[in-house]
């Protein structure tokens, strides 16, 4: 069993989500970084993802009514 010690003697790999400068910021220091442009559904408004989640259903719903004939 490795301890604390033996995790920071080793290379780090980091999968950045979301904030392009904490990738950045890593590069520079040599640290090998994947980026992945992430961002909440609906911009994180809960309102507006509650609206798109009831238009997903009914999308389901059409497409299974018309798979059913």
């Amino acid at each position: 069993m490795s301890n604390l010690k033996d995790f920071f003697g080793k290379k780090v790999k980091v999968i950045n989500l979301g904030i392009p400068s904490f990738a950045d910021d890593l590069k520079r220091q040599n640290v090998e970084v994947i980026h992945t442009d992430w961002r909440p559904p609906a911009g994180g408004n809960k309102k507006i993802q509650a609206l798109l989640d009831k238009v997903e259903t009914w999308q389901n719903k059409v497409n299974a009514a018309k798979g059913a004939k």
